[in-house]
């Protein structure tokens, strides 16, 4: 039996039910079709860090675990009951620093659907470092100078956080 009504991915995640279904979909290979909804000028920018994600080897992993990313006017934040990013414009200026932005997030969302503790110290830690990871591998598979350049400066930036 194929990926069918039964398992339909549910359009809310917020009961354990609705969390188990969500697992159990994404864990016989369920993959979103990501959409991005905003402005002209949040979608081109949010396209050019998925670009990066891309690159990076992690868009199958972002695909998995958010829906959408969604442009607004507060502060950017993973929506784990709409497995959606809400992002600002200011969040997704930088693409290299979005991309790494997102996959954070994912992390994030990851976290939530096995059950484990995904926000606070030790939590933000691992997502935090799942981030630098992207970082590195960007910066290795990345052709382009400036993308490099970029990921080393983040990455430099990182290594004085608190979270490491």
């Amino acid at each position: 039996m194929g990926l069918g009504i039964w398992l339909e991915f549910p359009q809310r995640i917020y009961t354990s039910e609705e969390v188990k279904k969500a697992k159990e979909i994404i864990d016989k290979g369920y993959k979103h079709r990501l959409r991005v909804k905003g402005s002209p000028d949040f979608k081109k920018k949010v396209k050019q860090a998925l670009k990066l994600v891309k690159t990076a080897g992690y868009y199958d992993f972002l695909r998995t675990c958010i829906r959408n990313i969604t442009e607004i006017d507060g502060l950017t934040q993973l929506r784990e009951a709409e497995a959606a990013i809400w992002a600002n414009k200011y969040a997704v200026e930088n693409p290299v620093d979005a991309a790494s932005l997102f996959i954070q997030k994912a992390n994030h969302m990851k976290e939530y659907l096995e059950g484990k503790l995904y926000y606070g110290g030790e939590a933000e830690t691992r997502s935090v470092q799942k981030r630098i990871e992207f970082l590195k591998i960007l910066k290795k598979k990345s052709r382009k100078k400036e993308v490099k350049e970029e990921c080393k400066r983040l990455l430099s930036s990182w290594s004085e956080s608190v979270f490491l």
